[in-house]
């Protein structure tokens, strides 16, 4: 039905979808989801936990809803940030596809795009059902050190690289550095240092 501004249809709400482990969640994750909002490519990005990544050991990894909480201690002051724990009650591991389709079918009116690294980038043909993510959904890759997206960009032409910004910290760097008793407080949230040192993760 054509309205009286013409007979185009509201955009859709894009939302980022970035799944990860968060343990913990750092100044880094935060720096490329701000990236992404500044550069007006999603309305919203939604930090997914990941009770267990399928590509990745379990070594080191602390109880999800602790990561969880940190997450929404890190985000809190941001509206156009949401922390989710909508694989808590999926089937583990966890698969980018079902969680995609899961969102899709909750919100319908939603767009939403894929936001992973260019590690993950250059083994996105392991992933489950990868040509689906590839055919109904829009991937941003952001750039890791190490790991060029370039030579194999032709392959999938539906990512986008990213031009933002290295954020060369891990969450493998901080757990090792607290482990050893360094600081880590320039790499997280201060809220998020302050639930670490009190609740004495990671030591």
């Amino acid at each position: 039905m054509e309205s009286e501004h013409g007979d185009e249809r509201p955009t859709k709400k894009r939302i980022g979808i970035y799944s990860g482990s968060f343990n913990p969640v750092h100044v880094g994750h935060q720096k490329l989801a701000e990236y992404l909002i500044a550069n007006q490519l999603v309305d919203e990005v939604w930090f997914v936990v990941s009770p267990c990544n399928p590509l990745k050991k379990r070594d080191d990894l602390i109880d999800e809803y602790i990561r969880l909480d940190m997450l929404i201690l890190a985000i809190q002051q941001k509206e156009y940030f949401k922390a989710s724990d909508i694989e808590f009650t999926m089937p583990v591991p966890s698969y980018s596809i079902d969680t995609l389709h899961e969102f899709t079918s909750l919100y319908p009116d939603y767009q939403f795009f894929l936001v992973i690294g260019s590690d993950n980038a250059l083994v996105f043909d392991q992933w489950k059902e990868y040509t689906r993510i590839l055919n109904e959904y829009p991937i941003l890759v952001y750039p890791r050190h190490g790991y060029d997206f370039e030579p194999v960009s032709g392959k999938y032409p539906q990512m986008q690289l990213l031009q933002s910004p290295y954020f060369d910290i891990s969450s493998t760097q901080i757990r090792h550095f607290i482990a050893q008793k360094k600081d880590v407080s320039p790499w997280l949230h201060p809220a998020v240092y302050q639930f670490i040192m009190e609740n004495g993760l990671y030591q």
